[in-house]
């Protein structure tokens, strides 16, 4: 959700990328979610870190504490961030309660990203 925001709302000025250690496939409920609100996420998937290696990052932008307690350390020269948020496919309830849960974090993730790159500290320390 977070790279469909960047690159809907902050394409001028920041490049996204979705990616981790064990990428996992693309959450039908999140395509739905982001649907609503006209942000067309079908085409995307979550990289293995491994794919961007040849990239020199600014930052890089965790949001989950899986993220962060399984990477610890990002090599290069970018400034890790955690901002974390909760992941909604581990919301309890019903169907519907589930997806209100996706609403809540997709529409946390885009206040994040609104404030983007300008809420960025410059030592990388958040």
């Amino acid at each position: 959700m977070a790279e469909g925001w960047a690159k809907k709302l902050k394409n001028d000025c920041i490049e996204a990328f979705s990616a981790g250690i064990n990428p996992v496939r693309l959450s039908s409920r999140a395509v739905n979610i982001m649907a609503e609100v006209g942000v067309d996420i079908s085409n995307q998937y979550s990289k293995h870190i491994d794919e961007l290696s040849g990239i020199d990052f600014d930052y890089v932008i965790t949001l989950c504490d899986n993220a962060r307690q399984n990477c610890p350390f990002f090599p290069g020269k970018g400034k890790v961030i955690h901002k974390p948020f909760p992941d909604p496919s581990l919301a309890p309830g019903s169907d519907e309660m589930v997806m209100d849960a996706f609403r809540k974090t997709r529409d946390d993730i885009k206040k994040f990203i609104l404030s983007l790159p300008e809420s960025l500290p410059a030592d990388g320390n958040r």
